[in-house]
């Protein structure tokens, strides 16, 4: 398995794979839309010894109360279906933290299972004073420090990029 920055020849696949695991087109529009806006911060690739792509993750920035703290948002996520449950998604997570503190990004938050996301880390935010500027369940809005005391005394309410408005 081979994990690895998203490359032009991967838009396609990338899109094929969203489409195929998500129930509707939101998080390929979604996806495309962030890159072509230039939102993207890190897009990751999974793919198997033969070159096919069966896993793609996608990190934009978040604000916190309007500011700017190099925050990333993780959305969308996805594994081809036959692939799942094998640790793909996991492996590419922690590619993931590891580049995001390498560049200067030091904290991740995700909307998503609370039983999967602590797995790599991730904690609930409300705890922490962090809220999500969406409905969901407070076990599932989590955050991850990448860079240890980036959140420090922050805290407040995250809001992802305008694109994320038309899901």
């Amino acid at each position: 398995m081979l994990i690895r920055s998203e490359a032009p020849a991967d838009i396609i696949p990338i899109d094929n794979l969203l489409k195929t695991v998500f129930d509707t087109e939101a998080e390929a529009e979604l996806v495309m839309r962030l890159r072509e806006n230039g939102k993207r911060t890190l897009s990751l690739v999974a793919c198997n010894d033969e070159g096919e792509l069966v896993g793609h993750l996608f990190f934009s920035p978040v604000m916190l109360d309007g500011e700017d703290h190099n925050w990333q948002g993780l959305a969308p996520m996805a594994i081809k279906p036959e692939y799942q449950r094998q640790g793909i998604g996991l492996a590419m997570l922690e590619e993931a933290k590891q580049t995001l503190a390498e560049l200067g990004y030091p904290v991740i938050v995700v909307l998503g299972h609370p039983e999967y996301y602590p797995k790599v880390g991730f904690a609930p935010a409300a705890p922490q004073g962090i809220q999500c500027s969406w409905p969901a369940p407070e076990d599932a809005f989590m955050v991850l420090e990448v860079v240890p005391g980036a959140i420090g005394e922050k805290s407040g309410m995250i809001s992802y990029s305008e694109e994320f408005n038309a899901l």
